[in-house]
């Protein structure tokens, strides 16, 4: 039976800045949820900011080309799905917690 090839060439998965990986926890005292939860609603509303002013651009005829404004379009529902998902599962966690007996 043939084996599987060397792992020539695979490397650990890159993660964005601020993320860490699997295993990594946040050093102690760097941020609290509250400001990354903050942080990141102050983004998302950047973003639905943005998609309304290139939909105004184009329908004001300030602009031409649809696909930047689809794109921030696209960027704004994005971010908003998943701020509310994160909402969705905060509230569920909540909820389990206070349905726990002491």
């Amino acid at each position: 039976m043939a084996g599987i090839g060397p792992t020539n060439g695979v490397r650990p998965p890159v993660f964005p800045p601020g993320v860490g990986g699997i295993g990594r926890q946040a050093p102690a005292g760097k941020a609290n949820f509250a400001k990354v939860l903050k942080a990141y609603v102050n983004e998302v509303d950047g973003k639905q900011h943005a998609s309304y002013a290139a939909m105004k651009d184009l329908i004001a005829g300030k602009t031409q080309d649809i696909v930047p404004v689809v794109n921030a379009v696209a960027k704004a529902d994005l971010s908003f799905k998943l701020l509310m998902g994160v909402r969705n599962k905060v509230i569920e966690a909540y909820k389990q917690t206070m349905n726990m007996q002491v």
